[in-house]
C-alpha cells in the first residue's frame, strides 16, 4: 500500500476534524496542517504558516514534500491558493479561484443561478449606497441585505424594518464594516422555511451521494442575539430524506455543478448549499466553495467512507469509482464561545478538562494555543464539543455531558442544539 503525505491548509474545529478524520485512513502517513491549534498535535504536526500566505504554503508543501494538499477554509481558495499550486506543480485539491466565485461573491453566485434557473430568491445589485437606499424606501419589508464579498460569514443583515434595512446598507456599503466585500450589495426577497446545508463532494463531473446538516447561527438560545460563524450543528436534519436528496440533487446540486462546467470553472471540492425548504421547494440562500464550519464537527463523525480516498478520487475526476458512504447515526455538536463573542472577547484563557473528557466524545480545537505546557483560549469560537448516538437524543444527551466536562472562565453556549429537532421526532 501507498502512504501518502498531506498538508491541510488551515486552524479551526472544520480543520481539527477532517485532520481527525484523515488520520484514521491508513494510507497516511505524514500529516501537517498550517497553521493548526493546540488540539491538532496530536494527530498531525503543525506548521507556522499562515492559511493565506500562498507562496508560504507553496514552499512548505515542498519542504515536507506533501503528496497532496488539502484546503479547508474559504479565504486561500478565494486568493487563488489552487491556482498558485498547480502553476508551482504541486498537488492539490479543491475549487480554483474563478470556481471559489460561488463563495466569494454573491453577485456571481445569484447571477449564475438567475442564469441557469436555479431556484433561489428575486435580488437586485447596487454599486451605489444611495440607489440601494432608494429601492428600500420604495419596497416592502422584509429584506435580506449581503454584502457581495467574504465577511466571514456576517456580512448578512434580514431586516424587518426599512430603518433595519437602511442601517444595513449604510453600515456595508459606507462605513465599510465588511472592508471591500461591501462595495457591492445584493437586496433578496425574504424566503421562509427550515433552513438546512447541504454538501456535495465532486470531482468536476461526478457528484458524491448528498449529506446534511442543520446549523445554529445566532449566539444565543431561541435564535436570539447577533450571528456569529455558528453556535453548533447537527446532521442528520429531521426533516432530510432520499425524496429530499433526490429532489435537492437534480433541481439544485447537478445544475449548478454543469453550469459551472459549462462557463468554463468546473468546481472540484466540496460544493455546499446553503437551503431554505420554502413552500414552493427548495431554493438556494447561498453557496459555498467548502465544508461548513460547525457542520464539518457533525459530519465528518458520521463519515464511514476514507476521507483521503475520497479527495484523490476527486483530484483525479474519478469520484465515480469510490463509494462515498454516511453512517446513520446522528450527531451533535456544541460550539463553547469566548466571553463577549461575536463582539470583543479575551484570549488566553487557561482551559481545564480537556483530559478528563469521556471516550465516546470527540473534542475539535476552533482557536486554541499552546502556553507554558497549558491549552489556552485564542479566539472567539473555542470549542466544538460533537457526540454521535443511534438518535439525535442521545447524540444531544452525550455532546451536553462533554461540554459540563470542560472549563474556562466565562465560557458560553447554546443550550438548544438539536433540540426542537428532537423534540419534532418524540
Amino acid at each position: 500500500m501507498c502512504r501518502v503525505n498531506v498538508l491541510l491548509i488551515g486552524s479551526g474545529a472544520r480543520e481539527h476534524a477532517i485532520a481527525w478524520k484523515l488520520r484514521q485512513s491508513p494510507k497516511v502517513d505524514r500529516l501537517y496542517l498550517a497553521p493548526g491549534n493546540a488540539g491538532t498535535l496530536p494527530v498531525a504536526e503543525n506548521l507556522d504558516v499562515s492559511a493565506t500566505d500562498l507562496p508560504q504554503l507553496a514552499e512548505a508543501a515542498r519542504r515536507v514534500k506533501a503528496d497532496l494538499t488539502i484546503v479547508g477554509p474559504e479565504a486561500p481558495l478565494a486568493a487563488g491558493v489552487v491556482d498558485y499550486f498547480r502553476t508551482e506543480k504541486l498537488p492539490i485539491v479543491g475549487p480554483t479561484r474563478a470556481a471559489a466565485r460561488i463563495e466569494s461573491s454573491k453577485v456571481f453566485a445569484k447571477e449564475l443561478m438567475q442564469r441557469h434557473g436555479i431556484p433561489t430568491a428575486g435580488f437586485r445589485v447596487f454599486t451605489s449606497p444611495s440607489e440601494a437606499k432608494r429601492y428600500v424606501e420604495s419596497h416592502s419589508v422584509p429584506f435580506v441585505i449581503k454584502a457581495d464579498g467574504l465577511a466571514a460569514g456576517k456580512g448578512v443583515v434580514v431586516a424587518q424594518t426599512k430603518a433595519e434595512a437602511l442601517a444595513g446598507v449604510t453600515d456595508m456599503m459606507e462605513r465599510r464594516a465588511f472592508g471591500a466585500s461591501g462595495e457591492r450589495v445584493t437586496i433578496e426577497e425574504c424566503l421562509t422555511g427550515p433552513e438546512v446545508s447541504v454538501f456535495a463532494l465532486t470531482d468536476g463531473v461526478h457528484v458524491a451521494p448528498l449529506v446534511a446538516a442543520c446549523d445554529y447561527k445566532r449566539i444565543f438560545d431561541g435564535d436570539k442575539g447577533p450571528n456569529t460563524g455558528g453556535m453548533g450543528s447537527y446532521s442528520p436534519p429531521e426533516f432530510w430524506n432520499s425524496a429530499l436528496a433526490d429532489q435537492v440533487m437534480r433541481t439544485i446540486i447537478q445544475p449548478t455543478t454543469r453550469a459551472m462546467a459549462q462557463e468554463g470553472y468546473p468546481f472540484q471540492g466540496t460544493l455546499y448549499a446553503g437551503l431554505m425548504m420554502t413552500p414552493t421547494g427548495p431554493q438556494v440562500i447561498e453557496f459555498n466553495c467548502r465544508w461548513g464550519d460547525p457542520e464539518t464537527q457533525a459530519l465528518m463523525p458520521r463519515l464511514k467512507s476514507d476521507l483521503l480516498d475520497i479527495y484523490l478520487a476527486i483530484a483525479n475526476r474519478t469520484l465515480d469509482k469510490v463509494a462515498v458512504e454516511w453512517r446513520p447515526e446522528a450527531c451533535v455538536g456544541v460550539a463553547i464561545a469566548s466571553a463577549g463573542y461575536p463582539g470583543d472577547y479575551q484570549k488566553g484563557v487557561p482551559i481545564y478538562g480537556l483530559e478528563n473528557v469521556d471516550r465516546d466524545l470527540m473534542v475539535f480545537h476552533a482557536a486554541t494555543k499552546m502556553q507554558n505546557g497549558q491549552v489556552v483560549t485564542d479566539g472567539g469560537r473555542v470549542l466544538t464539543i460533537s457526540a454521535l448516538g443511534k438518535t439525535l437524543t442521545e447524540a444531544r444527551q452525550v455532546a451536553y455531558r462533554g461540554v459540563a466536562q470542560i472549563r474556562f472562565e466565562g465560557a458560553q453556549w447554546r443550550t438548544d442544539i438539536a433540540e426542537r429537532a428532537v423534540a419534532s421526532t418524540l
